[in-house]
């Protein structure tokens, strides 16, 4: 699959039009329709877009909601069009964020024996818990300095990858969460993360993955299946972020929980995290 190219340019060089109409054909949504969404006219848009019009900063703020601009972004479409952004930047230690991260890590704990984690923008890990830890059990301490990356943990040949029975499988579903993270962020800075870990050669032992054993639980979604001190633990992930934030730190937080999915591992999670 292409990765969608990162934008190139500054706000100040592009200007908001460009800008908002690259928006607009990524999300492929024609001039007429946003404008029906925006209550406006297909030719104001086109206006905007071609420079001939400034929007109103409730104009660019209503334009970036229908097009589902990243928080991160609209601040650049603001400051494009000569505005100041709207959305701050608050470092997730300042004490403005005390409910967010206290509320988070309750969350995280409540899951265990489970494990669950929380990370940001750039897949780096935030927090985590103790299921987690549990997991990470023989990985290299090199691949545990600060800042954990959750795409480098889990796809290092050093890291997780070797005792993931279906590697393959969990390889193409990560590197294609990352292209879509990408595509609607256009950061550069994940596109240089997605290079590397895409470069990582698979190890051979996981080449021909691992059979599913005979009288299993049948999956409902694409399950990670890991090694664990002899034991194969199957997990099915879910992703969760915060509605409607107000902040760009808290927008790209993302909390991701494992679900064991069959009782096997349900059980033996429960004999290792009282």
């Amino acid at each position: 699959m292409t990765i969608v190219p990162s934008a190139t340019g500054t706000p100040s060089d592009q200007g908001v039009g460009p800008l908002l109409r690259a928006w607009r054909e990524q999300r492929r949504v024609s001039q007429l329709e946003l404008a029906l969404r925006a209550d406006s006219s297909a030719r104001h848009i086109s206006f905007v877009e071609t420079g001939r019009s400034r929007p109103s900063e409730e104009m660019v703020l209503r334009l970036a909601e229908h097009l589902e601009v990243p928080v991160r972004e609209r601040n650049a479409l603001l400051l494009a069009a000569g505005y100041a952004p709207r959305y701050p930047e608050t470092p997730l230690d300042d004490p403005a964020l005390d409910a967010v991260r206290e509320g988070i890590e309750r969350l995280i704990q409540g899951y265990e024996p489970y494990p669950a984690l929380v990370f940001d923008a750039a897949y780096h890990v935030v927090a985590a818990n103790r299921g987690i830890t549990m997991l990470l059990d023989g990985v290299p301490e090199a691949l545990l300095r600060p800042p954990l990356n959750t795409m480098r943990l889990t796809l290092h040949p050093e890291g997780l990858a070797p005792r993931i029975r279906n590697l393959r499988e969990w390889r193409g579903h990560l590197l294609e969460q990352m292209r879509r993270q990408i595509a609607l962020r256009r950061s550069e800075r994940l596109r240089e993360l997605y290079e590397e870990v895409a470069a990582y050669p698979v190890p051979e032992a996981s080449e021909d993955g691992d059979p599913q054993p005979a009288g299993s639980v049948p999956y409902f979604a694409l399950p990670m299946r890991i090694e664990h001190e002899g034991r194969t633990l199957s997990f099915i992930s879910s992703t969760s972020t915060f509605n409607t934030p107000m902040d760009v730190t808290v927008a790209e937080l993302a909390i991701e929980t494992f679900l064991p999915a069959d009782p096997a591992t349900a059980k033996y999670l429960h004999t290792l995290v009282p």
